[in-house]
């Protein structure tokens, strides 16, 4: 990898463009003996390019410097549903000549609109991933990873994870040691446990059923009694298949979902704002003992509820 090309358009998101420059745009310096690439910020109509938060770039070269750049990456803007045709199709043309083709954030939906999603797992921001997957339902999406790499196709989620998939790009071209060094300069991590899971604000799910909200204010009272359906059918006066059936129906979840999210939630937000044990939260919320609140907290979240409080602590 010698050459990179990064694509700027209308509207162009100035995060996106630096943490693309901060990475592959650095000059050589001996006491990181770090690589250094031809490197190009390119544009379809070269000139004055919109930005996103309240100033301009100007930008001197057409995307015909980047027909031949060993990456190509693709950064965020804002009107990501209008994708420029000219982009679509260098990347189309890139990742056909065998180049790696790298979409930061929204820029997913650019490489969705050029067929190169299809029958790949790839990622965008957390809030824009039911829209792309619902665009190309050929691709296979994953809302609760920091990027996704398949094949010469990246892809990274919103803002930071930008400098995520960058770093693990240049750490698979050219070694852990070479990554480290460029993350120790940026003042980042090299690498970031966990995925999108722990920074969404995840609500329990809006049931508007009149005759479930007392359940489910109580259900949230009550986590650390057993909540199993026969007892929440017991307190419904309902038999448990109706029961299950009615819940299912009101809310698109089962009962055993519902309740496992609110101990999820509950336990988060022990995290952030005690000193408690796991343990002792385990208990609290109702799973019982911390191996369990692990297990479920892990899947749920993508990382244990350990680094959950060291990312998220509310200062005292």
């Amino acid at each position: 990898m010698k050459k990179v090309s990064v694509v700027v358009q209308d509207g162009a998101e100035a995060f996106g463009l630096g943490a693309m420059c901060e990475v592959w745009a650095e000059p050589y310096h001996p006491a990181d003996d770090n690589p250094v690439f031809d490197f190009s910020v390119v544009t379809p109509r070269p000139g004055r390019v919109r930005g996103a938060a309240g100033f301009d770039l100007h930008v001197d070269h057409g995307l015909d410097v980047a027909a031949d750049a060993d990456l190509v990456c693709v950064t965020p803007k804002r009107g990501y549903r209008d994708p420029s045709p000219e982009v679509v199709e260098l990347v189309r043309a890139a990742h056909q000549r065998g180049a790696f083709v790298f979409a930061h954030c929204t820029a997913a939906f650019i490489l969705g609109e050029a067929g190169l999603l299809d029958g790949r797992r790839c990622t965008t921001h957390w809030r824009h991933v039911d829209e792309l997957a619902a665009r190309h339902p050929e691709a296979r999406v994953d809302g609760d990873v920091l990027y996704v790499q398949e094949g010469s196709i990246v892809t990274g989620a919103g803002s930071a994870a930008g400098l995520d998939a960058a770093l693990h790009l240049m750490r698979q071209q050219f070694g852990a040691a070479v990554a480290a060094t460029t993350a120790r300069r940026m003042v980042v991590p090299p690498h970031r446990d966990g995925g999108q899971a722990q920074f969404i604000a995840r609500a329990v799910p809006v049931c508007d059923s009149e005759a479930l909200a007392p359940l489910l204010a109580w259900i949230s009272d009550h986590l650390s009694h057993e909540l199993s359906v026969d007892e929440l059918a017991r307190q419904m006066h309902m038999s448990p298949r109706t029961f299950a059936r009615r819940f299912k129906e009101e809310t698109g979840t089962t009962p055993y979902s519902w309740v496992l999210a609110e101990r999820v939630r509950a336990a988060e937000e022990l995290l952030e704002q005690t000193d408690h044990s796991v343990d002792w939260i385990a208990g609290e919320v109702g799973f019982g003992n911390a191996a369990t609140l692990r297990h479920h907290f892990s899947r749920t979240r993508g990382l244990s509820p350990q680094e959950y409080r060291r990312t998220f602590k509310t200062p005292a």
